[in-house]
This record gives C-alpha cells, sequence and structure tokens, in this order.
C-alpha cells in the first residue's frame, strides 16, 4: 500500500456507453485527462463528434465504437473490440439511458419497454460482458451512473425512477458478487446538471427556479464537472476499497 492516494489513470483503458454528448462527452474527457485511453460507446460509430479529437489531442487514444444499447449483439461486439483496440479494459461507465417522462397513468408499453432495455438490460449486459474481461485481469472498475431519481420521487419520471433505483441496488449485488474478482461496482447518482438534454427543461424559468430551490445546500444547477470529478474517483486507485456504494451528486437535495 502507498501512503498517499492515487487518482492517475496512467496506463489504464475506460469505456464509456453513450459517450458522443452530454455526460457521456464530459466523463470521456475527463478519463483521458486523467491519464486513460478511451473506448468511446456510440449508437451511432459516426455520432463521435469532436470528442476523439479532443482525446488524441491531450495525447490518450481513442476508439469509436458501435454501441446501440438496445443490442445485446452490439454491446458484446463494442466491449469485444474495446479489448482487442487496447489489450485490456480497466474501466467501464454505464452513462447510456433514457427518460421518456409521462405521468404514471398514461406510460405506454412502448415506453416503458424501452426505458428498461436501456437503462436496465443495457447496463446489467455491458456489465456482465466487461466482467468476463476483467475478471481474466484480477482487476477492474464499473462505474454505474444512476440519478437522484432512484433516491427520490420525480412526478411524471415514475419508470426511470424505477430504473435507476434498480441500478443502485444492482450495484450492490454486482459489488459484493464481483469484488472476489478485485473488480468494484459503484454509482454516481447525479441531480439535474447543465447538459443539451435537460436544456429545454431548465430553460424554463419557474422550473429552474424550482430545481435550485430543491438543491438544498447550495442552490445551484450542476455542471458536467461535478459528475465527472466522482466518475475519475471512483475509477482511480483512490477508490480501491470504495464498492457497492451510490454517490449522490446532487448540491444536497437528499440532504432533506
Amino acid at each position: 500500500m502507498t501512503e498517499f492516494p492515487d487518482f492517475s489513470l496512467a496506463g489504464k483503458v475506460a469505456l464509456v456507453t453513450a459517450s458522443g454528448r452530454g455526460l457521456g462527452r464530459a466523463i470521456a474527457i475527463a478519463l483521458a485527462h486523467a491519464g486513460a485511453d478511451i473506448a468511446l460507446g456510440l449508437r451511432d460509430r459516426e455520432s463521435a463528434g469532436d470528442v476523439a479529437e479532443i482525446i488524441t489531442a491531450m495525447g490518450r487514444r481513442a476508439a469509436p465504437l458501435q454501441m446501440n444499447m438496445t443490442s445485446l449483439p452490439e454491446i458484446r461486439q463494442a466491449i469485444a473490440d474495446a479489448h482487442a483496440a487496447f489489450g485490456r479494459l480497466d474501466i467501464l461507465v454505464n452513462n447510456a439511458g433514457i427518460a421518456p417522462g409521462a405521468p404514471a397513468s398514461s406510460v405506454t408499453e412502448e415506453n416503458f419497454d424501452a426505458t428498461l432495455q436501456v437503462n436496465l438490460k443495457g447496463t446489467f449486459f455491458a456489465s456482465q460482458t466487461a466482467a468476463n474481461i476483467m475478471s481474466a485481469q484480477g482487476n477492474g472498475r464499473i462505474i454505474n451512473i444512476g440519478s437522484q431519481a432512484g433516491l427520490v420521487a420525480l412526478p411524471g419520471e415514475s419508470i426511470y425512477c424505477m430504473t435507476k433505483a434498480a441500478i443502485a441496488h444492482l450495484t450492490k449485488c454486482l459489488a459484493v458478487e464481483w469484488g472476489v474478482l478485485g473488480i468494484t461496482v459503484n454509482c454516481v447518482a447525479p441531480t439535474f446538471i447543465e447538459t443539451p438534454g435537460t436544456e429545454p427543461a431548465l430553460s424554463d424559468p419557474v422550473f429552474r427556479a424550482d430545481v435550485i430551490e430543491r438543491i438544498a445546500a447550495l442552490h445551484r444547477i450542476g455542471q458536467p464537472v461535478d459528475v465527472t470529478g466522482a466518475v475519475v474517483f471512483l475509477a482511480s486507485d483512490a477508490a480501491s476499497f470504495v464498492t457497492g456504494t451510490t454517490i449522490p451528486v446532487d448540491g444536497g437535495w437528499t440532504a432533506r
């Protein structure tokens, strides 16, 4: 054991799902900044935008991969391709998720099934596939991007809330089962963060004011860097004794 915590990811390889925009993009770039090479899991391989260029400009390697989270063959193939491209896989960030909001009384079967398919089925099988590689290495980090919606109720988001609560518990189950393999599994649960995905809701002054009021301790909207710091920590050796936990990154929303 070393005397000081090591936050460097030099020599590590990370795969981030849904990494072409929003939080996924920010997470991929932050992990590269910390030293990791990045496999970019993308619903459409051509949708990487400038992420790969930013990562390579940092002196890291980037590999855009086709990885539609509704397709189990694509999930498995993308993880195999990441392993083949880099020779190892140290970190998986399960960032992909959808939230087709609707009052519980009018949720359609189509939206119900689609939300579970991406948020739960995709997360589980990406984790399973990555864990098979990580177990052969004797170590690995799996980080699920959950939500404060898994801890508190958000009106009009019952199915999304349900899946995020399930991810928090799945995190515990996988951490207990895979700890003996040297794999840690943790969850980061953000509040509303300024991203393209939240822009439509947060552009409503009334809604934005309500969110800021509910973020009881800090009274501001979260920024991507608020989330990426927690992810980099959990991916690093500094968090080697942290597993099975959910870290709320919510400015104090769930504290009251």
